[in-house]
């Protein structure tokens, strides 16, 4: 055994790690891209959930468009107020006070009020079962299918299945939008969370049809619209919708409307 080659094989190849080692420190150097410390600072005020809510692939994304400009202080609402505030001070701006959103499902179809026309046997998932024939097998074409796709969605426990229908908890809401981007009725709105007069329905139907279908649905009457001081309700394809940013929660037109379908406090 010639050991002097097997001296010179080992001394050729740590020569050879050691020039590449060398090598990559200064590429290392030479092309290192400066990382700007408020990113890091930022990062560690955000809700650390990765949810998406702020349009960003993740956190990371997320505090780099904060500290480059591209998206505003308070765009990861589940960070809360505290965090907001801190990242505001980050960024050397003053953040405004804002009132808390969550999210609230425009249906009060439950299982006791509610008509079915057919039964469901496929996989429990709302985006499944929508594109089966007849869309539900609720008569109301336009209620919750309670398969629970924005349960699955929620990263925060806030959204359960409640006889039948999905039902947001607004103390654990952080209205990250997850739930709402995964309703494929589109249900589900975020609003304030001192909102106390909503109209928990969706259908688009006339009075009638309403009716035969769900008998918590709204009928389009109108009465909540004629009633409310604030001017805060308007008829829209049938539906009473409500502008939460005129409402005064007065309760007028929850005491108003026949239907009983405009909820009285949400919490």
């Amino acid at each position: 055994m010639d050991f002097g080659m097997i001296a010179l094989s080992i001394a050729s190849v740590s020569g050879v790690g050691l020039a590449i080692g060398i090598l990559l420190g200064v590429v290392g150097k030479k092309f290192a891209v400066e990382t700007d410390d408020r990113v890091v600072a930022v990062r560690d005020h955000l809700a650390g959930s990765n949810c998406g809510g702020c349009g960003y692939a993740g956190c990371d994304a997320c505090a780099e468009a904060i500290v480059r400009g591209d998206a505003k202080v308070n765009v990861c609402l589940p960070a809360g107020s505290d965090n907001i505030k801190a990242i505001g001070e980050i960024m050397g701006i003053v953040v405004n006070e804002e009132e808390r959103l969550v999210s609230f499902v425009r249906c009060a179809g439950t299982c006791d009020k509610t008509k079915m026309k057919s039964n469901y046997y496929g996989i429990k998932d709302c985006r499944e079962a929508v594109v089966m024939p007849g869309g539900t097998p609720k008569e109301c074409s336009f209620g919750c299918l309670g398969y629970g796709t924005c349960v699955n969605a929620c990263l925060f426990d806030a959204i359960h299945i409640v006889d039948g229908i999905a039902k947001t908890d607004p103390e654990k809401c952080t209205a990250c939008g997850g739930c709402v981007r995964a309703c494929p009725k589109g249900l589900i709105t975020l609003v304030p969370y001192s909102a106390t007069q909503i109209v928990r329905c969706s259908s688009k139907d006339k009075g009638k049809t309403v009716r035969e279908a769900c008998s918590a649905g709204c009928i389009g009457c109108g009465i909540c619209v004629k009633n409310c001081p604030a001017d805060a309700i308007a008829l829209k394809d049938n539906l009473a919708v409500i502008d939460q940013s005129k409402c005064t929660r007065c309760g007028t037109c929850a005491s108003k409307c026949p239907a009983k379908v405009i909820t009285v406090g949400q919490h």
